[in-house]
């Protein structure tokens, strides 16, 4: 009801940083907020990559986006990014921080290092919380908004667990940062997309040569390589079935900054992708489990 009737934001004079901007979701949501009018600082891991370039390139220059070197693992980006950020703000001052820098990956648990756990909750958790936390003071001052990319993948998981596990995290802490937020009138939102590994890239198909290389002895014991090849052939047929339309997930990003009533979560997903979340979240454990053991052994 609160988002029926009210006048939307203005963008004019309003600043928006984005993490993961090279491409993917990032990308798309850069160029659609310089169009729409904000002041843009664009995240790129490589600054002086393709990515970057194309970006600068299809904004027009320079003016109101600005592309920099941001690496959410790294403190010192984060804090070269708010300086950057504090000596470029234009008159309305900075509205909103998109944290969507991530990666993906696919493995059983036991196939997977301890270096690649500790790679994945460095960029996907703690680099989201500590570009938050920097940006914060600024945020409450404004009465901005914080918007987090998460994925349907935070209530189950079909052989990316670690991804499964970071998301599921990151939840859990804008759950907790939403509530303390209102009182400053900052709003934080949530954006679940379903299966668009096609339009973003941030998974591409998973070689089951490649895969058993890297197992360590103690797998190659357990497991054999034509399980393995299964279990790739599997995880890229799910990857194969994804839409290639990412401009649907940033249609939802822009509601969540320029919304006068932003939802608290929006999910962009297929109907089969909603249910197995509805399956998840409702149901007993087991008959999720059941679900997708028959899922994983067709």
């Amino acid at each position: 009801l609160g988002r029926r009737g009210a006048a939307r934001l203005e963008p004019a004079g309003r600043a928006v940083l984005i993490t993961g901007c090279d491409s993917g979701f990032g990308h798309l949501l850069a160029l659609r907020l310089h169009r729409l009018g904000f002041t843009v600082f664009a995240g790129c891991l490589c600054p002086g990559g393709d990515g970057a370039r194309r970006l600068q390139r299809e904004a027009g220059g320079a003016g109101r986006l600005r592309v920099l070197r941001l690496d959410v693992t790294r403190a010192r980006d984060v804090r070269a990014a708010k300086e950057l950020v504090l000596s470029h703000l234009p008159e309305r001052g900075f509205w909103g921080l998109v944290n969507n820098a991530g990666i993906s990956t696919f493995g059983e648990t036991g196939w997977l290092p301890m270096e690649t756990y500790e790679k994945f909750a460095d960029v996907n958790l703690l680099g989201s919380i500590r570009t938050t936390l920097a940006f914060l003071p600024l945020l409450r001052k404004y009465k901005g908004r914080i918007v987090f990319m998460s994925s349907i993948i935070a209530y189950f998981t079909l052989g990316n667990g670690i991804y499964s596990m970071t998301k599921a995290a990151i939840e859990k802490f804008c759950d907790a940062l939403r509530l303390e937020m209102k009182k400053f009138g900052v709003q934080v939102c949530i954006i679940q997309p379903g299966n668009y590994a096609p339009s973003t890239k941030i998974q591409p198909p998973v070689s089951a040569e490649e895969i058993w290389s890297e197992l360590s002895e103690e797998e190659k014991a357990v497991y054999n390589k034509e399980y393995v090849q299964e279990r790739a052939n599997f995880f890229n047929s799910i990857l194969s079935e994804g839409s290639t339309n990412g401009n649907e997930v940033v249609d939802a990003m822009v509601d969540a900054l320029t919304s006068p009533a932003p939802k608290a979560r929006y999910m962009v997903a297929k109907l089969k992708e909603k249910a197995l979340v509805f399956v998840c979240a409702l149901f007993p454990t087991v008959v999720m489990d059941s679900v997708l053991s028959y899922a994983l052994s067709k």
